[in-house]
């Protein structure tokens, strides 16, 4: 009776053992995928892959459910790019991110450990895809207003030159204006005068 009993028990246990090693996902390159995207993997869905990344590049860690899986001493990597948390060894959610400014000699060297341990043990399938810098449409809005004001000013110029040109020098003419626009008359003078000299030499003096 008692070896029933055992052989019951012994039978239980093989079955919760398999229903809690359930098959690994099928290896699945998800190419280039946003940092919003990779959350995704974080094992939540048994069904999805676990993935982790280090230094923008993406792997498989299915394999290693039990620590960066639900639950897994881990768990916090898994779905993020760590690599400021694991240069750190921190756990804190700010460090949760592939953020390496500020981060010391020792920090990139142990976080160079972790990449060649990564790199030799999973399979890479895929990058975290950087983000635009959302800088690029003003620094593109201040050179269009730049270039405006520089067609405005010669346009200014432009306008007070003719009116220099009509009643002379003005008071709200600025100087440098008014200097600049009198050494250039006088280099077009010379130049008509080499110009005329060249064409007719019976004219030059």
């Amino acid at each position: 009776m008692s070896f029933s009993s055992d052989d019951a028990h012994t039978q239980q246990r093989s079955r919760s053992l398999e229903e809690q090693m359930e098959p690994l996902p099928t290896l699945v390159q998800v190419g280039e995928i946003t940092a919003e995207e990779l959350k995704e993997y974080d094992g939540s869905d048994p069904k999805k892959p676990l993935l982790m990344a280090i230094k923008g590049q993406i792997y498989d860690v299915s394999q290693s459910r039990m620590f960066y899986g639900p639950g897994g001493p881990y768990a916090v990597f898994a779905g993020k790019d760590a690599s400021r948390a694991l240069a750190k060894m921190s756990f804190e959610d700010k460090d949760l991110n592939g953020d390496l400014t500020g981060l010391g000699v020792f920090e990139l060297e142990a976080l160079q450990d972790w990449e060649y341990k990564f790199m030799s043990k999973y399979v890479k399938v895929g990058t975290v895809k950087t983000t635009v810098p959302t800088t690029q449409g003003s620094n593109e809005g201040r050179a269009e207003t730049s270039k405006n004001n520089a067609a405005k000013l010669a346009e200014a110029t432009e306008g007070d030159a003719a009116k220099l040109a009509e009643d002379g020098p003005l008071e709200s003419v600025p100087k440098e204006i008014e200097s600049i626009l009198k050494e250039t008359e006088g280099v077009l003078k010379e130049t008509e005068e080499t110009t005329t000299a060249a064409i007719d030499p019976e004219k030059k003096e």
